[in-house]
């Protein structure tokens, strides 16, 4: 499993202690398995790290983009409104326990809570990781289909009284971005597809 092999190959740069790398990968794999998630899974992270694969040579710290990778959403509770806050400090706690640098952590910390607003910042790394993660948007129409009935299933809980303008609150924010990719990688290859599939979900809620 690619996800896997890439995970403990990261790790394993950093320690020598085979038995916390595999704990550390059990915890990731578990988290992102969970029974209520349906989006934000390990096929999301299998997602993200091939984006991120293709614009490699523009990513300056390419570990502290992996590690964000893999703890970004390592905490999701749809009922909860600080699931990056909560992800960056277990992200950070388990980093150090690595003897990671100190700047690697805190760059790490700052792609996953890039990731609760996904605006444009001064950090090239930052913005590569958010546009990956936004890239679905941008996919075609029955791969955002699928996106967007899962995420409604994450969101099971609330009726669609509640629902609806909610999503339309979140499909409206990004539609009103003067660009929802701040990268031209990402841009001209998602950003029109983006705003036709946000448009065509948005008239149907």
């Amino acid at each position: 499993m690619e996800l896997q092999h890439t995970f403990l190959r990261l790790v394993n740069q950093h320690t020598g202690d085979s038995e916390l790398a595999n704990n550390l990968w059990i915890e990731v794999e578990r988290s992102y398995s969970g029974k209520k998630r349906y989006y934000h899974t390990l096929a999301h992270l299998d997602h993200l790290l091939g984006q991120l694969l293709s614009v490699r040579d523009w990513i300056a710290n390419w570990d502290s983009v992996l590690f964000a990778v893999y703890y970004h959403d390592i905490i999701y509770d749809p009922l909860k409104k600080n699931n990056e806050e909560k992800s960056a400090l277990l992200a950070e706690k388990r980093l150090r326990n690595l003897q990671i640098a100190k700047e690697s952590i805190e760059s790490c910390t700052k792609h996953i809570l890039a990731t609760s607003f996904h605006q444009a910042t001064e950090d090239s790394d930052t913005n590569l990781f958010t546009d990956a993660d936004l890239s679905i948007l941008g996919s075609d129409w029955n791969a955002y289909d699928t996106y967007r009935h899962h995420v409604r299933k994450e969101y099971s809980i609330y009726p669609e009284i509640i629902y609806n303008p909610g999503r339309r609150k979140v499909l409206q924010r990004f539609l009103q971005m003067k660009r929802i990719f701040k990268t031209d990688a990402f841009f001209y290859k998602y950003e029109n597809r983006a705003k036709l599939n946000l448009e065509k979900e948005l008239n149907e809620l």
